[in-house]
C-alpha cells in the first residue's frame, strides 16, 4: 500500500514536523518531501535534511501535487487552515494531523472534507514529544516504539488509510484506532494531566526560593525527573488545554482529592497502600 504515497508535504516543520520528515527519509524509500512553514524555520529544516523542497507564504503550491498532507501545526493553527487545505488538496490525498486533542479538530474536519470523492481526513496524535520544540529537537527515532493514535476506524479500510499505517509502523510507530472522546479522555489523564501537574509543584517551589536558592538546591535526579515537563512552554500547551477544558477540569478534581486523602494518611500504615498502586502503574508504564 505504501507506494500510494509518492509526494508529501509537512504543514509545520517544528520538532513533529521535522521528526516525521527525518523518519520518512531514514525508513522509506521513493518519497519525495516538501515542508511549508515560515521561511526560517522550512530553510532550516531543508538544511537538516528533514524536507526535499520548502514552501512558504501561500500554501496552496504546497499542496497541488501531494499524496499526503502531514498537518504538524498547533491545534488553532490547524483549525484557522483545514478550510484552505480542503480547497487546494488533489483530490486523492491523505489529510492527516498531529494535534493532541481530536474532537474539535474531528468536528471541523467533518465540516470541511464531506465529499466521498475527494481527500480523506484523517485524524492522528504521535504520542511522542520532547518538553522541548522546534527543529532543532527533530529526531528520526522520535516515533519509534511509540503509540501512535489514528482516529475514526470507520477510515481503516481506505486504501489511502492503510498506506499510511503503513508508513508508520516503518517509522517504528504503533498505530492505535481509537474515537475522539476516548482519545481526548485517555490523554488527558495520562499526558495534559501530568504536564499540569509539573507546572503546580514547579510553581510551588519557584514561589519559595529563598536567597540561598532553596529548597532547589538540595534538589537531586528525582525532582528533575518529576519536574521535566516543566520545561514546556505555555505557547505549546495553550490550545492543548483549551480545547480539553472539561476533562482536565474533572481530572484536577480528582487528583486534589487523592492529594487530600495523602495527607489524611501521613501519620498511617494506609499510605503503604498507596506507594503499592504506584508501583503497580510505575510497572505496567515500564512494561509498555
Amino acid at each position: 500500500m505504501g507506494h500510494l504515497i509518492h509526494r508529501v508535504t509537512i504543514l509545520g516543520t517544528g520538532l513533529i514536523g521535522g521528526s516525521f520528515g527525518l523518519a520518512l527519509h531514514k525508513d522509506t524509500t521513493d518519497i519525495c518531501v516538501s515542508g511549508w512553514d515560515r521561511p526560517e524555520i522550512v530553510r532550516e529544516a531543508q538544511s537538516r535534511a528533514a524536507i526535499d523542497k520548502f514552501f512558504s507564504g501561500d500554501i496552496a503550491p504546497a499542496l497541488q501535487e501531494a499524496d499526503l498532507i502531514y498537518i504538524a501545526l498547533p491545534i488553532a493553527a490547524t483549525l484557522d487552515l483545514l478550510p484552505e487545505i480542503a480547497r487546494h488538496a488533489p483530490a486523492h490525498a491523505l489529510i492527516t494531523d498531529a494535534c493532541s486533542t481530536k474532537v474539535r479538530i474531528m468536528q471541523a474536519a467533518g465540516e470541511h472534507f464531506s465529499n466521498e470523492n475527494g481527500p480523506l481526513f484523517l485524524g492522528g496524535h504521535p504520542m511522542a514529544g520532547k518538553e522541548l520544540s522546534g527543529i532543532t529537537q527533530a529526531d528520526a527515532e522520535l516515533f519509534r516504539g511509540n503509540t501512535y493514535a489514528l482516529i475514526g476506524e470507520s477510515r481503516a479500510k481506505d486504501p489511502r488509510a492503510s498506506a499510511f499505517v503503513k508508513i508508520l509502523e516503518k517509522i517504528g510507530a504503533r498505530p492505535l484506532w481509537l474515537g475522539p472522546p476516548q482519545h481526548d479522555y485517555a490523554v488527558g489523564l495520562a499526558s495534559h494531566l501530568p504536564q499540569l501537574a509539573a507546572v503546580a509543584l514547579a510553581g510551588f517551589l519557584y514561589d519559595r526560593l529563598d536567597e540561598n536558592g532553596l529548597p532547589i538546591t538540595l534538589a537531586g535526579p528525582g525532582l528533575r525527573d518529576s519536574l521535566r515537563l516543566a520545561g514546556s512552554s505555555y505557547a505549546t500547551w495553550r490550545d492543548i488545554v483549551l480545547t480539553n477544558q472539561e476533562v482536565l477540569s474533572a481530572a484536577l478534581d480528582l487528583l486534589a482529592r487523592r492529594l487530600d486523602d495523602l495527607r489524611e494518611r501521613l501519620g498511617s500504615r494506609e499510605l503503604e497502600a498507596d506507594f503499592d498502586a504506584a508501583n503497580e502503574l510505575y510497572k505496567l508504564l515500564r512494561s509498555l
